[in-house]
């Protein structure tokens, strides 16, 4: 126990209690990235103000950690309205959705997270609600079960998923506008860690927010919670917060030059090594690595694909010349792999 002591832990501060949600900005102009989206929405929002109506449906489609959620929530904020959140989940019945469309408020915001898991039953009742505010209640069973039109109040949905080619072309016509979200250049990130920076009273260098920005795969989440080890780091470790900090927190947290984390390099490591690049199959991958498919379908392999380790062919995954290189691992292959022009 040399080099430790025993002290009575303080209560956590109220502004670290409520750090994920003080994060996120509250208003379009707050908004860091998403130029174009940002611009269409104000013109959206903007438009349905002057018409006194509410706004029209909302579909926010991308990765997941690009500002979806935050988004729904500035809508319902520019637009003084309530907001009502829920997720395709947990809706998982007709019914379910009807006791949430039944309750709203004139003009409030229903926020549904992930829509693209919803019931098929929901959404079939969700048409008619989107297009003519009201849904047709069954009451009763067999030959005597009637339908009882219910009218609702008008409402906004906002639509969020990570998978738009899941949802059915009939829902997907009935949102008025459709907002493809996509991933932060490293300048972007900078100016989003550094406001997380100054609100968290972290006092870091330039230097360490670029090389933060550099290692966060495009995402403003991950850059957030990488910047939260970085303070934690420099919290147990003391000293400045400078680059060399910086490298040395993100080395202890398995994060590379390129952002590649644990699973990323496990992923890569077998495919160069056991399989001599590739080709090699999604299901093989998975069980070579110890992972589920839809683990390294989902969250491995578009990354990995976008920054040019990996690239899918009709035979399965192949690394690329540029994988070899940053692992230094010999290439089987030369400069050319099979199924890659």
């Amino acid at each position: 126990m040399s080099g430790f002591e025993l002290t009575t832990p303080e209560p956590i501060s109220e502004a670290e209690l409520v750090f994920e949600g003080a994060l996120r900005p509250k208003s379009l102009d707050e908004f860091v990235g998403q130029a174009k989206v940002r611009g269409q929405l104000q013109l959206l929002l903007q438009a349905a103000g002057i018409q006194g109506r509410t706004a029209d449906h909302i579909l926010l489609a991308g990765p997941p950690g690009l500002g979806k959620t935050t988004l729904a929530m500035i809508v319902a904020h520019e637009s003084d309205k309530p907001l009502r959140m829920s997720s395709g989940p947990a809706i998982q019945h007709a019914g379910d959705l009807a006791a949430v469309l039944s309750s709203l408020v004139p003009g409030e915001v229903l926020f549904i997270d992930e829509i693209h898991r919803m019931a098929r039953s929901a959404e079939e009742m969700l048409y008619l609600a989107m297009e003519d505010f009201r849904i047709d209640i069954m009451v009763g069973k067999g030959a005597g079960a009637t339908s009882v039109p219910l009218d609702l109040a008008p409402f906004t949905l906002v639509g969020a998923t990570t998978r738009s080619g899941m949802l059915p072309n009939p829902l997907r016509d009935r949102f008025g506008f459709t907002a493809h979200l996509e991933f932060y250049d490293e300048s972007e990130l900078e100016q989003v860690l550094f406001r997380a920076a100054r609100m968290l009273n972290f006092d870091i260098d330039r230097a360490g927010l670029a090389e933060i920005a550099g290692r966060c795969r495009g995402t403003p989440r991950i850059a957030n919670r990488l910047l939260r080890r970085v303070r934690d780091y420099v919290l147990v470790h003391g000293g400045a917060a400078d680059l060399s900090a910086v490298k040395a927190a993100l080395t202890l947290y398995d994060v590379d030059e390129l952002g590649l984390d644990r699973l990323d390099r496990a992923v890569m490591e077998i495919m160069l090594t056991r399989f001599g690049g590739g080709p090699v199959g999604l299901n093989t991958l998975a069980v070579s690595v110890g992972e589920e498919a839809e683990t390294i379908e989902s969250v491995v392999e578009p990354f990995l694909v976008r920054i040019g380790l990996i690239t899918r062919t009709p035979r399965g995954r192949v690394a690329t010349p540029q994988a070899f290189a940053h692992f230094g691992a010999p290439n089987p292959q030369g400069s050319f792999l099979p199924g890659v022009l």
